[in-house]
């Protein structure tokens, strides 16, 4: 049975829905970007063949701003930062994409990622931060924070052992926040998801 998405904003030529998380975005036909199986929020979709070319484009060429809210483990150095580095498929998971040194051995033909963020609000164990990725690699805002020592909480693949889970959480805690992109009239659309219930529970209780 086809799951029902929430319409967040609709034209001739794109359809934003807000994606639940468990629904594979790459099964989505006209889908101009992709956010994994577990995270929630906006997501795009072509209505046409023309439209999905024009929107490519914009992700292609980083024109279009992306927002998450995300919680990790623990509390970053920084109230804001950027962090950057050449990513790739990790050599002992197949699963994982890992962040590369440019000296480090693996690292030739690796691609660069950055995420900048900022700090949200902070508990006790965790961290609420908004990522903005400046490039869409697979994985990036889940390999950026492990790679900082903060992996997100719920995240199985990146998550260190034992680390704190908080309760009631079921999925890694990313959420596609905000999306920012030019239409082919010329205006700028900014379209907003609000954070799931099951997210907002999670904050609540830690």
């Amino acid at each position: 049975m086809p799951v029902q998405l929430n319409v967040l904003y609709e034209d001739e030529n794109l359809l934003a829905v807000d994606k639940p998380p468990g629904v594979n975005s790459d099964n989505l036909k006209g889908r101009i970007h992709r956010l994994d199986q577990d995270t929630s929020g906006v997501l795009l979709i072509a209505k046409n063949k023309k439209a999905l070319d024009f929107f490519q484009k914009q992700f292609k060429e980083r024109r279009v701003k992306k927002k998450y809210l995300a919680l990790i483990i623990g509390t970053p150095k920084l109230e804001k930062g950027e962090i950057k580095g050449l990513i790739g498929r990790s050599p002992n998971d197949r699963r994982k994409q890992k962040v590369f040194s440019p000296l480090e051995p693996g690292a030739e033909g690796k691609r660069e990622a950055i995420t900048k963020y900022r700090v949200v609000k902070k508990f006790k164990k965790y961290t609420l931060v908004e990522a903005e990725p400046k490039t869409g690699r697979k994985h990036q805002i889940r390999a950026h924070f492990a790679y900082l020592g903060h992996p997100l909480a719920g995240d199985k693949l990146y998550g260190f052992k034992n680390q704190p889970k908080p309760k009631d959480l079921k999925r890694h805690f990313l959420h596609a926040s905000q999306i920012k992109i030019k239409l082919p009239s010329g205006k700028e659309k900014e379209i907003v998801s609000p954070l799931p219930e099951d997210l907002k529970k999670v904050l609540k209780n830690i």
